[in-house]
């Protein structure tokens, strides 16, 4: 058991500008210090410095109050209270904030103490207000409104689906664990299940998507966008690659990983020895092993977690000891929670939050590891001096979390004391891998469809996501019969709902993962350090400088992928003979 008493908890930095006692009620609280940063006489390095830091404080705060909100309302989606909390902060506050905030940027964009500054992460800072600037419209301040309140319905929808199996209501994580059965009636019980549950809210989902496509291509256009992709690239700040480096990465995959998948097929159903590989064959053990339980509770999970990390360096279980004793999780699986998992950066304490739906099984592992491994890159950063080095582009956020799912595997004995299944996980693991660069693939290159055809009807978005599937899948499954479930498999991936374009970073950062933990294998010191050498940069330094200070290329042609999967593919062949 980890006491509170056995590490010293984090607090806030002292609120030198906006004052100890702020408490955000409405608008009217937040407009005398908007109003301070605007007037105030800039004529300094030291007085831009310090406005750069007063501005950045305000902003931690109302980071912060948000994230609250937010993470309230996913832990219950069924309280209207906390509905109402978040969307009044949507409604009301980030409005005016997007307003004020185009005037803020342009007060200090032109600055010539910007050239003044000494540290690197200015220069980020700056190239970012610059873009803000460059594409800010008064009047998408309302679309982006009505798009949010848009966004937060799929969380709705999805959280409400339950099955009932065996006379017990479940969510649908819980029922995905029978897909590790080996009693095939069983799968195939609960596959369909799932599937019938989700296709009975399709066209519910298929309007939702038509709303949202239509808002975001408008606020697209408005911007001076030929699409909302090309908007999109700009927003999220893609200095580093554009729309072509994405088309380059979906050929690569597709020479390089999809031709593993057609092996990885047949090899799965030779094992089970079936006429045909169904769907819901895809998650058992091959070998009629019954599913692996790395643990029976939360709670359980988190302790287990700890120690891994704590092995590969003892700061890093401090950071989920440190975590665990603030209450900062929220882990299993239960009716009314918003689906998925993440962790959430609260910017002023610097102690993020882990929400997840674990219930007991490999994945829900990883996903901590995965979790854990954002929280880490957020404490490294806490101490940085504005809030916009510690937002860090996915890319190298994605990085932080998949590297740590790899390195750590070193430790996970932690979770299987059986040699047999400690092995099983791992090759569970990598083959997951093999899957995830195909499907981030397919996902990527339909959203790009779909923004450069906003248009398109949902008959003619259906048949796009199979052409793309088509490519980017293995030939070996049988689809007989469930072809309306293939064709709505892309509305499980609530990236496409709530954060469009946030998802081509998993491949890529995959791939940078794969290389951090390459180099953690040829020397797990130098690898570690160059690991949290990059994390500690923050955003104070461009994409490619955070993976070169990880010793890893930003490369997405066919050779460097063919020789990161090569070495994944060596991996499972020794932990499979």
């Amino acid at each position: 058991m980890i006491e509170k008493e056995s590490i010293t908890l984090p607090t806030r930095p002292e609120r030198r500008f906006i004052g100890e006692d702020f408490d955000l009620k409405k608008w009217d609280d937040v407009q005398p210090l908007i109003d301070n940063l605007l007037s105030r006489d800039i004529s300094s390095a030291d007085s831009f410095k310090k406005w750069l830091s007063d501005r950045s404080e305000l902003e931690s705060y109302l980071s912060e109050n948000f994230a609250w909100r937010y993470i309230r309302q996913t832990c219950d989606t069924a309280n209207q209270g906390l509905v109402n909390a978040l969307q009044f902060f949507i409604t009301e506050i980030q409005p005016k904030l997007a307003e004020y905030g185009n005037q803020l940027d342009k007060k200090i964009v032109d600055s010539p103490f910007w050239k003044e500054m000494p540290e690197e992460g200015y220069h980020i800072v700056h190239r970012s207000l610059k873009r803000g600037i460059e594409i800010f419209r008064e009047e998408n301040i309302p679309v982006f409104t009505q798009m949010q309140t848009e966004e937060r319905k799929y969380g709705a929808i999805a959280g409400a689906m339950t099955v009932t199996l065996d006379g017990e209501e479940m969510t649908l994580q819980k029922a995905a664990d029978r897909l590790q059965s080996t009693d095939r009636s069983i799968r195939e019980e609960a596959w369909k299940a799932i599937s019938g549950r989700r296709y009975e809210d399709h066209e519910k989902l298929d309007d939702l998507l038509n709303e949202l496509v239509k808002l975001r291509d408008q606020a697209g256009r408005n911007a001076g966008f030929d699409n909302y992709r090309d908007y999109m690239f700009a927003a999220m700040g893609r200095f580093d690659y554009g729309p072509q480096d994405c088309f380059d990465f979906h050929a690569s995959v597709k020479k390089a990983v999809v031709p593993l998948l057609d092996g990885m097929a047949q090899e799965r159903k030779n094992a089970l020895q079936v006429n045909a590989l169904r769907p819901w064959d895809t998650k058992v053990d091959a070998n009629g092993l019954p599913a692996l339980k790395p643990f029976q509770s939360g709670e359980e999970l988190l302790d287990k977690t700890i120690r891994c990390f704590s092995r590969l360096d003892p700061f890093l279980g401090d950071c989920l000891r440190t975590m665990k004793a603030m209450n900062h999780l929220d882990l299993e699986s239960r009716k009314g929670k918003a689906p998925g998992g993440y962790n959430y950066p609260l910017a002023e304490i610097g102690v993020p939050f882990i929400f997840m739906n674990a219930t007991s099984n490999l994945r829900d592992m990883v996903t901590l590891l995965h979790e854990g491994g954002h929280a880490v890159h957020s404490l490294v950063t806490r101490d940085l001096a504005l809030n916009d080095f510690k937002h860090t582009p996915s890319e190298v956020a994605e990085l932080a979390s998949m590297s740590m799912e790899l390195i750590t595997m070193d430790y996970w004995d932690e979770f299987f004391q059986d040699e047999t299944d400690l092995k099983r996980a791992k090759i569970q693991h990598l083959e997951s891998i093999v899957e995830t660069l195909p499907w981030v693939a397919t996902i990527d290159k339909f959203q790009h469809w779909m923004y450069e055809n906003p248009t398109h009807t949902p008959a003619q978005r259906t048949s796009k996501w199979e052409e793309i599937y088509h490519d980017f899948t293995d030939s070996v499954m049988d689809w007989s019969g469930l072809e309306r479930f293939r064709q709505y498999l892309w509305q499980r991936q609530l990236h496409i709902y709530e954060v469009p374009f946030y998802y081509i970073e998993y491949g890529i950062a995959q791939l940078g993962a794969i290389g951090v933990w390459k180099n953690y294998r040829e020397n797990p010191k130098n690898g570690l350090e160059g690991y949290l050498k990059a994390l500690k940069l923050g955003y104070t330094a461009p994409i490619t400088e955070i993976y070169a200070a990880a010793n890893i290329p930003f490369d997405f042609s066919e050779k460097n992928i063919t020789e990161l999967i090569q070495f994944v593919h060596d991996e499972l062949k020794a932990l499979k003979n």
